[in-house]
């Protein structure tokens, strides 16, 4: 038996690189929102392709690796899941936002997403 590190499972590899893609790409559609407030948007836009040339750079390779062992609908559901575990700390302690309840309801909606999803 073989005890290879766990992240070389494809779809616990894909699961890393997507959340630290989706950390990127979470600045890249908002972080300008609070940063670059007193700028042009054009600015704003141009810093923002920087950031999301780094989410491309982690979430394309994810994508391979995780289709290896997910259905494509799979790999979608589980970037949607991440999405919403990175946005929710993000809203709240970078950007100051109450935590509200509806993104509980939410992540349930999801979690039921993810059941019919991945249940064969």
């Amino acid at each position: 038996m073989s005890y290879a590190p766990i992240v070389h499972h494809p779809a616990l590899a894909c699961a890393v690189l997507l959340s630290c893609s989706n950390l990127f790409m979470t600045f890249a559609w908002y972080g300008h929102l609070k940063n670059l407030q007193d700028k042009p948007w054009w600015i704003a836009a141009l810093v923002s392709w920087g950031i999301a040339l780094a989410e491309y750079l982690l979430q394309v390779p994810a994508n391979r690796i995780g289709y290896t062992a997910m259905s494509l609908g799979e790999l979608k559901i589980m970037q949607e899941v991440i999405t919403l575990a990175v946005f929710v700390p993000f809203a709240v302690v970078y950007m100051g936002q109450p935590l509200k309840l509806d993104y509980l309801w939410a992540g349930l909606c999801l979690m039921g997403a993810v059941y019919f999803m991945f249940r064969s």
